[in-house]
């Protein structure tokens, strides 16, 4: 059974470009052997990620996510049993939140600035989804 999971968080501490390189490559390692493909998405401190994959593998990374340091006020935005996956395509993309187009923004959100805090899961999603549509996703392996 497939699921997929979406959260937000903060940084703990200022990330610098090459602390969210490090992430992603690591992901980009552990997640192709555990079967699980996604987004992450990072600027002005905060983190939105997708993850999909089998509902053990989903929950034991999203487990080490709750445990990890370098995040705080983590949010479960969305989980739900999906039939295919959205970003089947990507052990993980990855998205500069700070490079975003303020009205790609603003048709999810209720101001130009991404807060994910205030988005519902759906929108998240749809949000993430305009951003693989138009090629935003910077990495994707």
């Amino acid at each position: 059974m497939l699921v997929r999971l979406l959260y937000a968080s903060h940084a703990a501490q200022n990330c610098p470009n090459d602390v969210i390189e490090s992430i992603v490559t690591k992901a980009r390692s552990f997640n192709p052997s555990h079967g699980i493909t996604g987004i992450l998405c990072y600027g002005d401190g905060v983190f939105l990620q997708a993850l999909e994959g089998s509902r053990q593998a989903v929950n034991d990374l999203y487990g080490h996510i709750l445990r990890d340091d370098r995040h705080e006020r983590i949010e479960l935005l969305d989980y739900e049993e999906i039939t295919e996956r959205r970003f089947a395509g990507w052990t993980m993309g990855r998205v500069d939140l700070s490079k975003l187009n303020a009205t790609v923004v603003l048709k999810y959100a209720e101001q130009p600035r991404l807060n994910p805090y205030t988005l519902t899961g759906k929108a998240a999603l749809a949000l993430l989804e305009e951003l693989m549509a138009t090629a935003s996703i910077i990495g994707r392996a």
